[in-house]
């Protein structure tokens, strides 16, 4: 699939795109189809103003034969399956995709999986007890790993500092930690639900999707490897520097496995996704019905987009950052997906967007005493780090109100 970057101009200046400065989020060049603004990562439009991902599902709705790739799957699940004490991983958050993933793979192909999980401290109290209850009704095997606390605040800040994003140890450890597990155990099949052709355009739907070191280093670690990371705690210079420097041991779990190792047990890293199309909405009426599985309120989007991203307690944070930096946040990527799907028009998202974009969470109180830094400093971190053409207006921010759970998280 072919697009073509248009170059960003407003009707009414003449200047060139790296003078042009909007403040109004909807000002932004977006998409012609969907809502996805001009500052999104790697984003192209066609010469209609399309963009790259509305193109992949397009392809994916219109080209793709489906039944053919389910029994593509099938004969890939056939090479592993009974050949050791599991068939496959399945990487396991407790969210609405994992959930899917393992209860598909176990109901509809009929596999044994180990399920495994990176425990990153941030998981909220309904997100825990859906993983329970999952794991109960499904019964299956289960591992989980919870990184150092300490560390990990440290790595929020540096994170925070270079890229504008609090969580490159959880993008990180989530993706290296279960193909840890997969050399560790010898099961050389690793299963993810959704591919990121569906949200982004790093890659498209006309061929299946590795999970692998290339992709990890291409964008799920931001561009910082563990052995960066270190490089940045250790400097002299470094907010976080104190006591004992920090080891590459203690980095070990954002380490992703040598390829040359991976190789040795024919290791295959794919999505799900890849296989059979990919709906969010259908998704999660199946698990809410097969097993219980409950949505949460999330902080910057409305109450019916309960079943998106409930895991993280800093998901709001995450989002907020993402509008300073890029002048859009959740709103626009989850009415961009119901725009693809035909279940949104493209004035009611930006309706939605209006009303629910750039709101300041209240979860950042709790960030800013976990890394003890202040707002103003937040602020000047978040607008360093801004992507032309967008400029945030402080003044026009709303404080969005706490969600129910917060007086239960992590204090210190």
């Amino acid at each position: 699939m072919k697009t073509i970057t248009v170059a960003t101009r407003t009707a009414s200046s003449p200047r060139s795109d790296a003078e042009r400065t909007v403040s109004d989020p909807l000002a932004l060049k977006r998409c012609t189809r969907c809502v996805m603004p001009e500052t999104q990562e790697v984003i192209s439009f066609d010469e209609h103003g399309v963009c790259a991902t509305c193109k992949n599902v397009e392809f994916k709705s219109a080209h793709i034969d489906w039944n053919k790739k389910r029994r593509e799957f099938s004969d890939l699940l056939d090479q592993y399956r009974g050949k050791g004490m599991y068939d496959c991983i399945v990487p396991f958050s407790g969210g609405k995709d994992s959930s899917f993933t393992v209860y598909s793979l176990i109901n509809d192909w009929k596999l044994k999986p180990l399920v495994v999980s990176f425990d990153h401290h941030l998981m909220r109290p309904k997100v825990l007890a859906n993983r329970e209850r999952t794991l109960h009704k499904l019964g299956v095997d289960f591992l989980g790993f919870r990184p150092d606390w300490q560390l990990v605040k440290k790595l929020m800040r540096i994170s925070l500092e270079r890229k504008g994003d609090i969580l490159w140890y959880q993008h990180s450890g989530i993706f290296a930690y279960p193909m840890k597990v997969a050399l560790k155990y010898n099961i050389p099949l690793v299963i993810w639900g959704e591919p990121s052709a569906e949200y982004a355009s790093y890659y498209d739907y006309s061929k299946i999707e590795e999970v692998d070191e290339r992709r990890f280093n291409m964008f799920v670690n931001l561009g910082i490897t563990a052995e960066d990371m270190l490089g940045m705690l250790n400097e002299p210079s470094s907010p976080v520097r104190d006591g004992e420097p920090v080891t590459l041991r203690d980095m070990d779990p954002y380490i992703y496995p040598p390829r040359a190792d991976l190789l040795s047990i024919k290791c295959r890293s794919v999505c799900l996704g890849s296989y059979v199309p990919w709906d969010v909405k259908k998704h999660v009426e199946i698990i809410r019905r097969e097993l219980g599985w409950q949505g949460d309120l999330v902080e910057g989007v409305p109450p019916e987009y309960n079943y998106e991203k409930i895991e993280d307690m800093m998901q709001g944070v995450q989002d907020y950052l993402k509008f300073i930096k890029r002048g859009y946040g959740r709103m626009s990527h989850l009415a961009s997906i119901d725009i693809r799907n035909g279940r949104m028009t493209r004035s009611k998202a930006i309706e939605l967007i209006q009303k629910w974009e750039g709101l300041r969470p209240a979860s950042l109180d709790v960030l800013l005493r976990w890394l003890r830094i202040s707002e103003d400093q937040f602020m000047g971190i978040a607008n360093r780090l801004r992507v032309a053409p967008w400029k945030h207006d402080p003044s026009a921010t709303r404080r969005g109100p706490a969600l129910p759970d917060q007086k239960f998280w992590i204090t210190e």
